[in-house]
């Protein structure tokens, strides 16, 4: 089945891990073999070799660079400006996969229905990855005119927080509100029909944007509170909120997210149990609140700063997406049921936004 992954960080991966992503996974955990920089080294679940493989020929792939003000103690850039060049130092490789064939960026539904065509073409060898442009944590638009300038590169979504408190709102272990800078944000975010993406904003600022946009908004990779209770999780609230916007929510698959009480570093998959199964019931979730199959999705969030060591037991590679399927049809999901959660429903969201 065709899949649409409504989140990768495609280019952190290559520039900040500097993991070639036209290899395979093989080659690149091989290259990695004594690495201990960063706890999933030797341990990736992403390449585009392995999204053919799994026929994931659509995503979201961001640019992400967060901005930490002095006495922060996240990772980050020391200024704005520092994390725009690395957001576009991550759009130059976006570029290079495209002029390699590798990579093909979606910006409107003429090229979305075309690239969909192309991948349901069998005569085709070897297709590109279509991507659609978005921006993970919007500190590193250092004033609106850079978000003009980001959307006549391409970017069709963003995320105005990520963690910690941001320069437009306050976002996963943080809490506050979205202040006079967001509010300027949220209305050039609807002037241009950008997608704004929920995802990672704290419940205070999740709340005051619901009030004041009017615009397109999915979540790109956000589980269940039901499930783990954290603030980075959506209370069926905050999901109905989403679903009576006609929004898409996509299911990641960091461990953390999936099961309650993991310990970074100490807990394992096996360990705690993780499979594929948690992902089965925050879709089941979402579907019994919504009444229908309409508003969730795949965003799997693979390789976003973990590996295997923080992935479900039963997923060796990303191209494991494709087991999906049977065990939505096993827990009684129709074949329509799945072909919108697998990649229906977020296509037929751009369709809409970009009608």
């Amino acid at each position: 089945m065709f899949i649409f992954d409504a989140h990768l960080d495609l280019a952190m991966n290559a520039l900040e891990w500097n993991r070639d992503l036209t290899w395979t996974v093989e080659d690149i955990r091989t290259s990695e073999i004594g690495m201990i920089d960063k706890p999933d080294r030797e341990k990736n679940t992403v390449s585009l070799d392995a999204m053919r493989k799994g026929n994931i020929g659509l995503c979201v792939a961001t640019q992400i660079a967060r901005y930490v003000k002095k006495d922060s103690h996240l990772p980050g850039w020391n200024s704005p400006h520092q994390a725009w060049a690395q957001t576009q130092g991550q759009l130059a490789w976006y570029k290079e996969m495209e002029d390699l064939g590798e990579m093909v960026q979606i910006t409107n539904g003429e090229q979305l229905n075309a690239h969909i065509a192309l991948w349901k073409n069998d005569t085709v060898s070897k297709k590109p990855i279509g991507y659609i442009l978005s921006l993970e944590g919007a500190d590193s638009i250092v004033t609106i005119d850079h978000l003009e300038r980001s959307y006549k590169q391409g970017l069709r979504a963003i995320g105005p927080a990520h963690y910690g408190p941001g320069t437009y709102a306050h976002g996963t272990d943080s809490i506050g509100g979205i202040g006079v800078k967001g509010k300027e944000l949220l209305k050039k975010i609807e002037g241009l029909n950008l997608i704004l993406d929920a995802t990672h904003l704290c419940d205070v600022s999740f709340w005051e944007t619901m009030k004041i946009y009017n615009g397109p908004v999915w979540a790109s990779h956000n589980n269940c509170r039901k499930f783990v209770n954290h603030n980075r999780q959506y209370s069926d609230e905050q999901i109905n909120e989403l679903i009576s916007r006609d929004a898409v929510i996509g299911i990641a698959l960091d461990a953390w997210m999936m099961v309650p009480n993991w310990v970074r570093g100490e807990s394992t998959p096996e360990g705690m149990g993780v499979t594929l199964d948690q992902m089965i019931n925050n879709i089941d979730h979402i579907c019994q609140l919504s009444g229908n199959s309409l508003h969730v999705g795949i965003g799997t969030d693979l390789d976003g700063a973990f590996g295997k060591e923080q992935s479900p037991s039963d997923l060796e590679t990303i191209a494991d997406l494709q087991k999906i399927p049977l065990m939505l049809s096993k827990k009684g999901y129709t074949e329509i049921d799945i072909e919108n959660i697998m990649n229906q429903n977020f296509i037929q969201f751009l369709q809409r936004t970009w009608k």
